[in-house]
């Protein structure tokens, strides 16, 4: 397979052996954030996410991806760091969760719940603030498309687009399938960690980490 090798000075010797595969990263000349989401942890036996920004450096990566530990994931930056937990919330009806800062597990910025609602099949999941149950007030955010053709989008309380998940697209007869995509996030509308972290959570409501 065809590979090229982004800015790698943060693999080390607990880290794959083989570098990422070709991942083709345009020259960012828009303000929006454009990510390219691997799919894959860094990490021998560990499942997870590997982020990179425009540039190809490394900027999310997400190693405890397990299946045995479904209940929380830690987001962290480059260099290991955690920037965000995020833990299926107990004791509720549907399939909600709670990201907090950091590695706390007090205070959580966002719930977010998987929609049920069968008359509107296009929205996935809603995100309000804190750890309320009423998803009818005060919705930061909803997402929808179907993430299994990795075709998302995140509206805010306003309708303005804020984020997207799109296909990678094929560049120079390279085609990529549904392990490396898009995430491209608007300035000024969405912090970019909180962006990633509905990746993740759409991947265990929807993806193979559901099943």
């Amino acid at each position: 397979m065809t590979k090229v090798y982004p800015n790698a000075s943060f693999i080390g010797s607990n880290a794959i052996s083989e570098r990422p595969p070709k991942l083709l990263v345009e020259a960012e000349t828009r303000e929006e954030a454009i990510l390219t989401v691997w799919r894959k942890s860094l990490l021998f036996n560990c499942n997870g996410f590997t982020v990179f920004d425009g540039k190809g450096n490394l900027v999310f990566r997400v190693d405890n991806y397990m299946e045995g530990n479904k209940g929380e994931i830690l987001l962290m930056d480059a260099t290991g760091n955690p920037l965000l937990t995020i833990r299926r919330k107990k004791m509720s009806l549907g399939d909600s969760w709670l990201v907090y800062e950091g590695e706390t597990l007090v205070n959580p910025r966002l719930s977010v719940r998987k929609s049920v609602k069968i008359l509107n099949n296009k929205c996935l999941a809603y995100v309000i603030p804190g750890n309320t149950n009423n998803r009818n007030k005060n919705i930061m955010y909803e997402i929808e498309g179907s993430y299994s053709q990795r075709c998302c989008a995140v509206y805010d309380d306003k309708r303005r687009l804020v984020a997207e998940i799109r296909r990678k697209e094929a560049v120079g007869g390279v085609a990529f399938g549904t392990d490396i995509f898009r995430l491209v996030v608007q300035p000024d509308n969405i912090r970019t960690d909180f962006a990633m972290a509905l990746v993740i959570l759409l991947d265990q409501m929807f993806g193979s980490s559901s099943r």
